[in-house]
């Protein structure tokens, strides 16, 4: 029963600092994936159809349909939504008067109005994460600043870790169906515990560190992958265990499989928004934020505390043991002395995971509505302690509003949670079907599984673009961040997400015809449109074609591996496969006709805004500054801004009143004892009363 009010803060912030990474990674990306001569123009996207304003606004919610109002197309509109998303997210980052729920209602809708626009390029499952959670973050910002004096931080409003556990529950389905996906899609690299051989250089986008992580030896990648089992699936049930230790180990194990895949792999903000989940493991007491727990001194227990501490100190120590000996007998486990290996390998069947999955996920669900009914009571019994009616009265209603909105949330996400046993999600409720289905098109609670299949067993595929003036010597057209160049390292770019770079993976996956964006790509840089060559070089003088368009275009499918230890003159090898995208050039009768079957061909001519509209000139001079920017280096400078300003903040903040008080009492103990015996005798009553209060309120 610890609060939580200072992991709260910790939570908001984080979700404030990955807005502010989602809005300006998106916003530099604009032009060339969603502007009119962008890739997939947004204003595609929203035609009205002859429906009423609201019907409209509900049934795609995004107030970039208002943009014609402020004289601005779509793309434009966006550059505003998120200018001004990133701007609140800073605000919220930086000051505490701005976690406000209004604040975090803003940011959530307009992330949701670009989603609506943002196509297959935002159609990523750390997308529907940060929609989730930000409206989660809704629900957890105070209505009022919580004060910090005189035991502020102690008293816990009744309502305010209700939504909080609502994170703890949404952490633990990402956690949970992430782990269960791996083994319910039968992929042979899962079960054969091979998985993270193939991963690091297959993987969208590695860092350097994969690299090295690819060459350490197979029996410690498959012991990784058996850790990866154990973090993602037995761990996860933890985030609700009574005893806080065990809570906190399974923070700590979450911590730890998060930062190692931040260091290997280019996942932008995703890790970053799970590691702000995880706070929802902690309390005020393990941060040392609850007044008195600072050097506090040991004081004699009762026997029903000493003996529920052993109980808790049992229970623990039984866990372990479970967990140690279910991995070592699920996976076999042993020590080779000779080779001084951990050697590993599954030792159940898909039949017996899939009756364990069956007999555990409603399970799972009891789990979460058992926390949920406890959470409930210690709120109810929070608000039975208020004194005085009128805050009794505003507390209950405050208690009333989120604890329907809690457990409503609650039932909507069992839908999306159970789609990876299809038996229990047969035996829902089906007012809970009827419930999110209704409000399914504003995410406010998705399903998860990440890497459920690993790709590229037999060598990582490419897509590699090719240009010529003549149709006869080629001329390869390099990305900045996709591997291209065997010569050219990986780059570090979190938490910068080149959505195009990440679309050219999925694309190499398949035939061109699975990426209908593909060819209205091809179709862009055979014309030579400038915010479609800054997604493949921002330096337009690095793009090979920057004077003139090609003529033809073609792209070739080739099968990429990380280079061997000593080869110190590349980082890949590369096999060329086959050929990927035909060649063509403008007019080509195989590229009209790919245009108009993916519905990708101008219906009428782009109709020219003039820029008289004010907010239209300045929305172009920023754009304009920013342009020259890479984005990764614009998101560390503002990352770097933002630590500088609350270092400063920080060093600036006043310090406790009591303790500056301090030495004014020391100073008038010693001026005391200098007195005369008869001056001490007549203010000893006042001095001994004024000293003695000191102390008490330092303690």
């Amino acid at each position: 029963m610890a609060s939580s009010r200072v992991p709260q803060q910790l939570f908001l912030q984080g979700v404030a600092a990955v807005y502010t990474f989602a809005f300006v990674s998106l916003y530099t990306q604009i032009p060339g994936l969603y502007g009119p001569e962008g890739i997939l123009p947004a204003r595609r996207t929203l035609r009205p159809q002859g429906k009423g304003r609201w019907q409209q606004l509900w049934e795609t919610p995004t107030l970039l349909w208002e943009a014609p109002r402020l004289g601005l197309d779509t793309a434009q509109g966006l550059d505003l939504l998120t200018l001004l998303g990133t701007m609140l997210a800073l605000g919220a980052l930086l000051l505490n008067s701005l976690r406000h729920p209004f604040i975090y209602l803003l940011l959530w809708t307009a992330y949701l109005s670009a989603c609506q626009v943002g196509q297959v390029f935002l159609y990523f499952q750390w997308d529907s994460l940060l929609l989730e959670t930000g409206f989660l973050a809704i629900l957890v910002a105070p209505l009022k600043t919580p004060s910090n004096h005189k035991g502020g931080l102690a008293r816990t409003l009744p309502h305010e870790n209700l939504p909080f556990w609502l994170v703890r529950w949404l952490l633990f389905r990402l956690m949970f169906a992430s782990g269960v996906v791996k083994l319910t899609s039968r992929c042979p690299a899962w079960w054969g515990l091979t998985a993270l051989t193939y991963h690091y250089e297959t993987q969208c986008l590695p860092t350097p560190a994969a690299w090295f992580a690819h060459h350490l030896p197979v029996w410690l990648h498959k012991l990784s992958v058996v850790a990866t089992f154990l973090i993602e699936i037995a761990v996860p049930p933890l985030f609700f265990a009574p005893v806080r230790r065990l809570r906190l180990t399974a923070f700590y194990a979450q911590v730890l499989l998060q930062v190692l895949i931040i260091i290997t792999g280019n996942y932008n903000f995703f890790n970053l928004l799970t590691l702000v989940l995880t706070t929802s493991l902690l309390d005020d007491r393990h941060l040392s934020a609850e007044p008195g727990l600072r050097g506090h001194k040991k004081v004699p227990t009762s026997w029903p505390k000493a003996l529920l501490t052993m109980l808790s100190l049992l229970l623990e120590l039984t866990v372990y043991g479970l967990l140690a000996y279910g991995t070592v007998h699920y996976f076999g486990l042993e020590v080779d002395w000779q080779q001084h290996i951990i050697l590993s390998k599954t030792t159940f069947t898909f039949h017996q995971f899939s009756q364990w999955l069956k007999m555990v996920t409603l399970p799972t669900v009891w789990l979460g509505a058992a926390s949920l009914a406890w959470e409930l009571l210690i709120a109810l019994w929070r608000w039975i302690q208020v004194q005085g009616w009128l805050r009794k009265f505003f507390a209950s209603i405050q208690l009333s509003i989120l604890s329907v909105a809690t457990v409503a949330l609650f039932l909507i996400s069992l839908v999306p949670y159970s789609y990876m046993e299809p038996g229990a999600h047969g035996r829902l409720w089906t007012g809970a079907h009827r419930l999110f289905s209704s409000v399914e098109h504003l995410q406010l609670a998705n399903s998860y599984g990440l890497f459920r299949r690993m790709t590229g067993l037999g060598g990582r595929p490419e897509v590699v673009l090719e240009g010529s003036y003549d149709g006869h010597h080629w001329t390869e057209i390099e990305f900045m961040y996709k591997p291209g160049n065997v010569s050219q390292p990986p780059s570090f770019l979190i938490p910068h997400q080149p959505r195009l770079d990440w679309q050219m993976w999925f694309a190499a996956l398949g035939p061109h015809t699975h990426s209908p964006w593909f060819t209205s790509l091809v179709l862009r840089l055979l014309q030579g449109k400038e915010p479609v060559i800054r997604l493949v070089q921002n330096h337009v003088a690095k793009y090979p074609f920057h004077e003139q368009p090609p003529t033809y275009l073609r792209a070739q499918r080739y099968k990429y591996w990380f280079s061997k230890p000593g080869e110190h003159s590349q980082w890949w090898h590369r096999q060329w496969v086959e050929e990927f995208f035909p060649s063509v050039s403008l007019g080509d009768p195989m590229l009209e006709t790919l245009l108009q079957q993916f519905g990708l061909k101008e219906k009428s001519p782009l109709r020219a805004r003039s820029p008289s509209n004010a907010l239209t000139q300045t929305l172009n001079w920023v754009r304009m500054q920013l342009t020259p920017l890479e984005p990764p280096i614009l998101l560390w400078g503002l990352l770097g801004a933002v630590v500088t300003v609350r270092v400063v903040q920080t060093l600036l903040a006043p310090r406790p009143l009591q303790s500056s008080k301090l030495p004014r009492e020391e100073k008038r103990k010693q001026t005391s004892k200098k007195d005369s015996r008869a001056a001490s005798e007549q203010t000893a009553p006042n001095s001994n009363s004024s000293d003695s209060g000191a102390p008490r309120k330092k303690k």
